[in-house]
């Protein structure tokens, strides 16, 4: 049985203090292990999270959804934090760093030349909507991905609140957005090419196509390339959502694999391992847009982010981080699909190498899910139906992880193929699958 403690008391306080329990929607003890799940952490180190009652466990999951690539609390990158502390992090003046980043980011993409900075993924999805609006003297956007939770985004769910179903989580309600707003933003399917063609051709005064270069599945041969021909065609701004994929299998974004340059694009999680630092790229005819609108923030000329973010990036070009994340993420899910076909499991892997997600082919997944963050955090591990790679995450961590994860398969190929229900073993509810509200 697990023991509840100080971190599951503390959640029931937090939900009559804050609404949802928690600032990100993802970190919902409900989203893992309702009711049990440790909820709060007293320190992070490498792969190493400690929760409130001094208990240990290894990260084998989403890493602080997805900035540590380095590890938490890289030596390198907290002491470039700490000399910014001791030097002074905020002044009337601005950073030097924020120019430096600048410029090394231009230097990583050739197509780039000038950079506007944020602090979350929200604020650089909108900063980029905001720009790529102005220079294209149209509102109409079409979109394919998750980017953020600002009206311009949850818009798209006004008219029928199940059109950004197949783009993050089911069921999110656009209460609080304008209903003005209906039909300014215009969800597409990935892969999907005469589909965004039948957009632009039915909508005239479309001026923007943002996307995420890949999430689940990789572009189709051309497919990256004909978006980018059908924007140069209609004069429309093309802008990559790199907030999540960037920085995890190439240095800079993903796109530099397929070789197809946006107009924009958008860096954040990984920039600053975990420092709030996130980054709007672009070239500079649409950049200079910027000028006409009205776009400021005073904690986005704070020191911390930019400094930890070069500190990062340098540590990033040592270690090849990239390439080591996304070989760990692949000897991963090789773990997955052999435990899988041990246990006559059919299990499906979605998502680039270094943000591997798997589920298994059956009604009662949330369930099985559910037992298997059980289990494993009586172990000792933070597990789920992820796993967000770092440079810490070695083959003794990974071989250990699955040797852990073996008897837990076992247990649920039993019951799968004995139509048991594993409800029977979970000591809680079972974990959420989507948007739900709490109280």
């Amino acid at each position: 049985m697990i023991k509840k403690g100080k971190g599951q008391e503390l959640y029931e306080k937090a939900k009559t203090l804050i609404p949802g329990g928690t600032m990100l929607l993802s970190k919902r003890p409900e989203m893992h292990l309702p009711e049990l799940w440790p909820s709060y952490y007293s320190a992070a180190k490498g792969i190493t999270v400690t929760d409130l009652d001094g208990r240990e466990y290894l990260d084998m999951y989403i890493m602080g959804i997805g900035p540590n690539t380095l590890g938490y609390g890289h030596p390198s990158v907290d002491a470039a934090v700490n000399q910014v502390i001791s030097k002074g992090n905020m002044s009337t003046f601005n950073c030097p760093e924020e120019v430096q980043l600048a410029e090394k980011l231009v230097e990583l993409h050739s197509w780039g030349e000038m950079v506007r900075f944020a602090r979350s993924g929200g604020e650089a999805n909108a900063i980029a909507i905001r720009i790529a609006r102005a220079a294209s003297g149209r509102d109409k956007v079409a979109i394919c991905g998750y980017h953020g939770w600002h009206d311009w985004y949850m818009s798209a769910n006004i008219a029928d609140d199940s059109r950004l179903d197949g783009h993050l989580l089911p069921g999110l309600q656009p209460a609080g957005v304008p209903r003005a707003l209906m039909g300014s933003t215009i969800p597409f399917s990935y892969n999907n090419l005469d589909e965004i063609t039948e957009i632009i051709k039915s909508t005239p005064d479309l001026g923007v196509i943002k996307m995420e270069v890949t999430r689940n599945e990789d572009p189709k041969p051309g497919y990256l390339e004909g978006i980018r021909k059908l924007c140069n065609e209609h004069g429309i701004v093309l802008i990559f959502d790199e907030c999540t994929s960037g920085f995890r299998e190439t240095f800079g974004g993903i796109h530099l694999k397929y070789g197809v340059n946006p107009d924009m694009c958008m860096f954040g999680k990984a920039l600053g391992n975990g420092y709030a630092i996130t980054a709007v790229l672009g070239k500079k005819e649409i950049m200079e847009a910027a000028q006409k609108t009205f776009i400021s923030s005073t904690f986005w000329t704070e020191r911390i982010g930019p400094a930890a973010d070069l500190a990062a990036l340098e540590v990033m070009e040592q270690t090849k981080s990239w390439d080591f994340i996304t070989t760990q993420g692949i000897k991963i899910r090789n773990g997955w699909r052999k435990l899988g076909e041990e246990n006559n499991l059919v299990v499906n892997i979605s998502g680039i190498p270094a943000l591997s997600t798997y589920n298994l082919e059956t009604p009662q997944w949330l369930e099985y899910k559910t037992f298997i963050t059980q289990e494993m955090l009586k172990k000792g591990y933070l597990a789920g139906s992820s796993v967000y790679t770092c440079i810490k995450h070695t083959d003794k961590v990974i071989d250990d992880y699955l040797e852990q994860l073996e008897p837990i398969f076992k247990t649920i190929g039993s019951y799968y193929k004995n139509e048991r229900d594993i409800s029977e073993l979970l000591e809680g509810p079972k974990s959420h699958g989507g948007f739900k509200r709490l109280n």
